[in-house]
């Protein structure tokens, strides 16, 4: 589950990392009073999206200007973000953040995954920050410096100090950036995280003698979603209008859906399978229109309901049924083929391949049933050649 920038502000914020002071609106009309509480100047307008290339798309932008700021607000608010992430028809703007600008002298990215291949969380810092970490590790992987953490004990003291000498920092600047490391291990760890990154971690510039301040000003968060039931407060951040509708819906069915590209879905039992199964289309010259497991223990009632999903894709013109029948029987997906075309109808060839438990049982089902656009295929490889062929 993924939260917004201004969510992920107020958690290192809750938790006493430094912060620049933000104000959220959802309407234009708003943006005045959140100038005024910021106390004007030089101001930071950016969309809260789940999704990259805000700069690019022009959803964040610059001014010390209220007209300017309300105009831009009001476009933000009004006209779809369209980026290299978004797809061409873009994403809904809902909310805005707006903070003040920052003086800048440096750029940092701190942030942590889990090593699956070592199988422990892994905190990462760069002094190339405020750039995807994807580009400097393709680009410079020298340039990212990594510290593993202890399942049980953290992030230990002298592992921070590794970390903020390879950032160059001394003084109060590294003590501060210790404290924002240590902050966002504590996050990480307590709140089941996949992802905690702060990018760019910065350092401002002196003023009047006085010197810099290290800032986070800006955060990514994303956590387990099969940890979401320890923590009621991340939860409540869930924004089901940042996610595809179908993918809610299959999530509440206990389906595994993912909208792909393509125009033809696919209805797998396997996370495995499926991803062998979008490769074969693939190959003989398909598109997949989604990724939809089933899982070991579908019922019949979420075997419909996973029908009615995909074909509620207007991208769909063709569909791949691909069972291999162990926990679920490949008579339950008979069944469901069978009430799917009665209740919901198929008005695009489906192309069917079963193998397993009560095969026979289900093929002989499936053929009594005569449905006109079933296409039965005698493995996989034919399946997909005569899914991509009706399509």
């Amino acid at each position: 589950m993924k939260v917004h920038e201004y969510q992920a502000r107020q958690l290192l914020q809750a938790h006493g990392a430094p912060v620049p002071k933000f104000e959220v609106i959802d309407r234009a009309e708003q943006a005045g009073a959140a100038i005024k509480a910021l106390g004007g100047g030089m101001l930071v307008v950016k969309a809260q999206v789940h999704a990259g290339g805000r700069g690019k798309a022009g959803y964040v932008i610059l001014s010390d200007n209220p007209a300017e700021i309300e105009k831009n607000c009001r476009r933000m608010l009004a006209e779809p973000m369209v980026s290299k992430q978004t797809g061409p028809s873009g994403v809904r703007v809902k909310k805005l953040l707006l903070a003040p600008a920052v003086d800048i002298e440096k750029e940092y990215y701190v942030g942590m995954v889990l090593d699956r291949a070592k199988g422990c969380p892994v905190m990462m810092v760069s002094k190339e920050g405020g750039v995807e970490i994807e580009e400097v590790a393709a680009r410079n992987p020298d340039a990212i410096v990594k510290e593993w953490l202890h399942p049980h004990l953290g992030l230990q003291a002298y592992q921070v100090r590794r970390l903020t000498t390879a950032l160059g920092l001394s003084g109060e600047p590294a003590k501060q950036a210790a404290k924002t490391m240590e902050t966002l291990a504590k996050i990480f760890i307590e709140k089941d995280c996949s992802l905690a990154e702060i990018n760019p971690l910065v350092l401002t510039k002196d003023k009047g003698g006085a010197p810099g301040e290290i800032l986070a000003i800006d955060a990514k968060f994303s956590f387990d979603d099969n940890a979401l039931f320890r923590h009621a407060d991340v939860q409540a951040m869930f924004d089901p209008a940042e996610e595809n509708p179908n993918e809610i819906r299959a999530s509440e069915h206990n389906l595994n859906y993912i909208a792909l590209d393509g125009n033809i879905g696919c209805l797998v039992n396997g996370a495995g399978l499926a991803m062998a199964t979008m490769d074969i289309i693939k190959l003989h010259g398909g598109e997949p229109a989604n990724f939809l497991d089933v899982g070991g223990s579908v019922t019949k009632d979420g075997a419909v309901e996973a029908f009615r999903i995909i074909l509620s894709d207007p991208k769909v013109k063709g569909i791949l049924v691909n069972i291999f029948g162990g926990i679920a029987k490949c008579d339950v997906i008979a069944d469901a083929l069978i009430h799917a075309a009665q209740e919901v109808g198929f008005k695009v060839p489906v192309v069917v391949r079963l193998e397993g438990t009560n095969v026979e049982q289900a093929r002989a089902m499936l053929k009594e049933a005569a449905i006109k656009q079933l296409i039965p295929a005698s493995d996989l490889t034919d399946a997909a050649k005569k899914v991509c062929a009706a399509v």
